[in-house]
């Protein structure tokens, strides 16, 4: 099975009073099974530990920052491969990629109690309580400054990077600006959620340090973008849309800097205000 981000169909396009029927593009949408490969060498065990509903494509680096911002794996030396599956049904090929962590890592299978399951619209469901997602996150300490001017500028750099979107118009994205406001990393996908994860696995792969910089993403500011955000370190989180009363709350304990609404040359500064320079 190939995956692609796009897929071509046909619609009916109402204008006015005309219809017509034309062919259309929309954002590739299939579930990606995350494994988990564990424990000594003469003892090791596999489990399944999540499914998300994602757009193919990085889905090594989706594993990896879904593991890192879910505290389950803490550097990249930790793990010893990322591959796709190939011993699988032939429906489930290139959605199935397996982790294998290094043998001396310790890893209890109680971290997974919280039944991961995550799809493109709600992030991972299902969690025991708010106090549980929150445990492991970082107080961010960094205080580096950013202009508004870069605020300003950083949607419109976002959207022109945005390949896929400009076909299907169906895919958020996440956006990493260095301390210049330079978009530096990119990375797209029909969930929110996974979108930050690929770009945050890019930055372990690469060995960036995601905490010099700002996250701008292409839709609302959900509590678990917070987190996410916040198990990496991230210091300023910029939303395109609006955040969520829990997102606040999330993002002033860790002491993170919160823009919404980060469009028309316009922005709202939710907490963290210290960070964001007025001209």
């Amino acid at each position: 099975m190939v995956n692609t981000t796009v897929g071509a169909t046909e619609v009916i396009k109402v204008s006015g009073k005309q219809r017509n029927q034309q062919p259309d593009l929309l954002a590739v949408e299939e579930p990606l099974e995350i494994r988990l490969n564990y424990g000594p060498l003469e003892s090791r065990q596999e489990k399944a530990i999540a499914v998300t509903m994602r757009t193919p494509g990085h889905d090594h680096e989706l594993a990896l920052g879904f593991l890192s911002t879910e505290g389950i794996v803490k550097s990249k030396g930790e793990i010893v491969s990322i591959s796709h599956c190939e011993s699988v049904k032939e429906e489930e090929r290139g959605n199935v990629v397996k982790v294998a962590l290094h043998p001396e890592v310790e890893f209890d299978i109680k971290q997974l109690a919280r039944h991961f399951y995550t799809n493109s619209s709600c992030g991972v469901c299902g969690k025991a309580s708010i106090e549980s997602v929150e445990t492991g996150c970082r107080v961010i300490i960094n205080q580096d400054v950013f202009t508004e001017k870069m605020m300003h500028e950083a949607p419109d750099k976002l959207r022109a990077a945005q390949k896929v979107f400009e076909y299907t118009g169906g895919l958020h994205a996440a956006g990493f600006f260095n301390l210049m406001g330079e978009l530096e990393m990119m990375r797209e996908d029909v969930g929110r959620h996974n979108a930050l994860d690929k770009l945050i696995g890019a930055g372990i792969e690469m060995e960036k340090d995601l905490s010099h910089g700002f996250v701008l993403v292409s839709g609302r500011a959900s509590f678990e973008l917070i987190q996410k955000a916040a198990m990496a370190s991230i210091p300023v989180l910029a939303a395109v849309g609006a955040p969520s009363s829990l997102a606040v709350d999330l993002a002033k304990k860790m002491n993170m800097t919160l823009l919404g609404f980060v469009r028309n040359n316009s922005f709202n500064i939710y907490c963290g205000v210290q960070r964001v320079q007025s001209s």
